[in-house]
């Protein structure tokens, strides 16, 4: 048996090691700018999907079908991001005589929808935030509703997600302008430029849950993750479980989502995504119809390995768990290869020396290694930091020191942010909201102070190290560029 993942970096080695453990032989496939990746180098076969823009070669479905008839791949998992959530993708693979990883077309259709979503969930008993069930016609559709439901609102993009076109909007005055722009950005990120409007939930929390079902019908909820500390809508950091949900709010979470999951016939992982007011009531936002990035925080706290669920899934299994006890507190940071200090801005280029904490409690989910370019064709995540104790005070703690022993050099990260956001007592107290981190980076948080003496010393030590030979684990790609095995990489050295 083989499978392919139609992805790169940090997901696809994740996806490579659960096949491992299953026994399952393993095909990468690459642009041109991943050439000497390393999710390229750990795989048992390599293709090749074309250049660097992703349109042609990680969004390109008949290359990866080619791929797949290659290397005689049975199993195509997508990883997130790209093609994760494209039902046309998961119905092609199906139609190529492949098993796809992941839920059913139908299910991805039905969710991928903000307004058919809600209005099942509706349908379903789940609480949906107040708001529109299609799509609005025109501006003077968003001001109606801004007058009934109250002002301020939120436009969102029928198709959308990642924290992509969203628009507050304060008044009547604004509806016409945000329509526009909103169903612009729509069209230009989804090609879909559908938008609805929803009431605004002042100052909410993002809570979401973890559901796993398989084809003979058990769906179950896998606990809750915390993950409010946001910027620009985009995930930074994210906690399993959440601070402020006692065993009671859980149950009612977890039932809402296992009932979302049951109104598509979900199969596979899957993401509920609630919005938790300050006063406990929730409201559903949305479905992520595949495997999330911050996964393993849920299984860290559940000891259950969720990426070989799927695939144990995905050949008609059932699930291998019943009911599933939390241990511990875990917590995951996002490294992006962005610098916190100039707005954000991508930091391509090449890493020129990586150390990783390490010891108990401490996971290194990463996609690069010394000597790996970071292109500025993709999204600039690097991999991620998870650590786990007992309690989430002793997870900070984890937290504090492996944030002290991470170094990478030659590329600006958000590591600085995680040391500054380890110092603020909101954050310890686990006091914030989804608009949180923006109200304290408007506030100038780096502003109000220099690197940290800690900082100053991983950044000398890291100036002063010599940039290694490049290297990929030994593996170069033949000159053709094209497909490459495991067992003759030796030859391609000579």
């Amino acid at each position: 048996m083989r499978l392919l993942v139609a992805n790169r970096g940090e997901i696809a080695l994740r996806i490579f090691r659960a096949c491992r453990d299953l026994g399952i032989e393993t095909v990468a496939v690459f642009s041109d700018a991943d050439r000497l990746a390393p999710h390229v180098a750990a795989a048992d076969y390599a293709v090749r999907l074309g250049p660097a823009p992703a349109a042609e070669s990680y969004l390109s479905i008949p290359a990866l079908l080619d791929a797949a008839r290659k290397t005689s791949a049975t199993l195509i998992h997508p990883g997130y991001g790209f093609l994760a959530e494209n039902a046309g993708f998961a119905r092609a693979c199906v139609r190529a005589g492949l098993t796809f990883v992941g839920p059913a077309a139908d299910a991805i259709e039905a969710m991928g929808s903000k307004t058919e979503s809600r209005a099942r969930m509706r349908a379903a008993g789940v609480p949906i935030v107040p708001g529109m069930t299609s799509p609005a016609r025109d501006a003077a559709e968003i001001a109606r509703f801004g007058h009934e439901s109250g002002f301020p609102i939120l436009l969102k993009a029928s198709a959308g997600g990642g924290g992509k076109g969203m628009r507050r909007v304060e008044n009547e005055a604004e509806a016409a302008a945000a329509f526009a722009r909103t169903s612009s950005e729509a069209k230009l990120s989804f090609g879909d430029g559908a938008v609805y409007a929803e009431k605004l939930i002042e100052r909410p929390r993002h809570v979401e849950v973890q559901v796993v079902g398989d084809r003979q019908g058990r769906i179950v909820a896998v606990g809750e993750r915390e993950c409010s500390i946001q910027r620009r809508h985009q995930k930074v950091i994210e906690e399993c479980p959440s601070p402020v949900v006692d065993g009671a709010l859980r149950a009612r979470l977890s039932e809402a989502a296992v009932a979302a999951a049951r109104a598509v016939r979900y199969t596979s992982c899957g993401t509920v995504e609630f919005l938790l007011a300050p006063d406990g009531s929730f409201y559903f936002l949305e479905m992520n119809t595949r495997l999330q990035v911050e996964h393993p925080v849920t299984e860290e706290v559940f000891g259950v390995d969720l990426a070989v669920e799927m695939i144990r899934i995905a050949r008609g299994e059932p699930l291998s768990f019943g009911d599933l006890a939390p241990r511990g507190h875990a917590i995951e940071c996002r490294i992006y290869a962005e610098d916190p200090r100039q707005g954000f801005a991508p930091s391509p280029g090449t890493i020129t020396a990586l150390r990783l904490p390490a010891g108990p409690g401490i996971r290194n989910d990463v996609g690069v290694e010394a000597g790996s370019v970071v292109p500025i064709d993709y999204d600039p995540m690097l991999g991620k930091l998870i650590v786990h104790g007992p309690d989430r005070q002793a997870a900070l703690s984890r937290l504090r020191r492996a944030l002290s022993e991470y170094e990478i050099s030659g590329v600006e990260t958000t590591l600085p942010l995680f040391r500054r956001l380890c110092e603020l007592p909101e954050f310890l107290s686990a006091d914030f909201d989804v608009q949180w981190l923006d109200r304290r980076l408007a506030g100038g948080l780096f502003e109000q102070r220099g690197p940290s003496k800690e900082e100053i010393l991983l950044a000398a030590a890291g100036a002063a190290r010599p940039a290694p030979k490049e290297t990929t684990n030994g593996a170069r790609p033949d000159e053709d560029g094209s497909l490459w095995r495991r067992e003759s990489r030796r030859d391609l050295l000579r």
